[in-house]
């Protein structure tokens, strides 16, 4: 089994500074546009906020994309013409299905700055009816094991009609996405499906403008094939053929939160 480990280094992701927003890109977005990374698959948007208190993004409008956000500190309010309102705290995935048409808003709840991951990907199917949906997973439910929070709609184990309930959010798109808090000194496995992945170690220690610094990984696809990450870094994940283990360790002194997609 053939891997092919890409990182993607936290200081070159896209960046910008607008004082109440702090953000990096993995993909192009915005005014940040480069060729080499503007999707992956059907994965076109991996951006990591920061919104400072009273702040946020007022109403605006989507269609045909799937947007979730995966809170890491915080409180996000969310607002939408579905007429959903909602107070978004750490644990939460929230995932828009934005269908045909949707206006939403997202600022910060509380007296303190939220960060959280504002994710998008393409739907396999155009001109479906906008849906909200709400899972929670707590910190314990990721420690040091894979936890599904994202899946597609006609996967096993996935309530694709309910707004809330447990399982993973169902996602219009050929994606799943774990997340695990790795522990100090352990190590994790998981069995890719997709020939195709992306792997992200969330900035928790603080933002981060310069060269990675925080939690440490190992990121071990076969013998020969395998990188070091640290917090805001990523790679991207190719595989020779369908499917393959990936196999990250903690090799650092703090606990290392992690998001890992599996794509077709």
């Amino acid at each position: 089994m053939g891997i092919k480990i890409v990182p993607r280094p936290s200081q070159e992701r896209g960046h910008a500074n607008h004082g109440w927003l702090k953000t990096f890109h993995t993909f192009s977005f915005s005014t940040y546009q480069d060729h080499k990374h503007s999707q992956l698959g059907s994965l076109r948007v991996i951006n990591e906020d920061r919104v400072s208190p009273r702040n946020g993004f007022g109403t605006h409008s989507h269609r045909e994309f799937e947007i979730f956000s995966y809170v890491v500190s915080g409180q996000l309010e969310h607002k939408d013409s579905m007429g959903n309102i909602e107070i978004l705290k750490r644990g939460d995935v929230q995932l828009t299905s934005a269908g045909t048409g949707i206006s939403h808003s997202e600022k910060t709840h509380g007296s303190k700055p939220v960060h959280f991951l504002q994710i998008w990907s393409l739907p396999s199917v155009s001109r479906l009816q906008p849906r909200y949906f709400t899972r929670h997973f707590t910190d314990q439910e990721k420690r040091d094991t894979w936890a599904c929070i994202v899946a597609p709609v006609d996967a096993e184990g996935v309530l694709k009609d309910s707004r809330e309930g447990a399982g993973p959010a169902p996602v219009q798109s050929p994606l799943t996405l774990y997340a695990t808090m790795l522990s100090e000194g352990k190590s994790l496995k998981q069995g890719i499906k997709g020939s195709k992945g992306y792997l992200h170690v969330l900035q928790t220690s603080g933002y981060n403008t310069e060269a990675a610094s925080g939690a440490a990984i190992r990121v071990v696809g076969a013998p020969g094939a395998e990188v070091e990450l640290r917090e805001g870094d990523g790679a991207y994940l190719f595989f020779d053929k369908s499917g393959g283990d990936l196999t990250i360790e903690n090799i650092g002194d703090k606990t290392a939160e992690v998001l890992l997609f599996d794509i077709e």
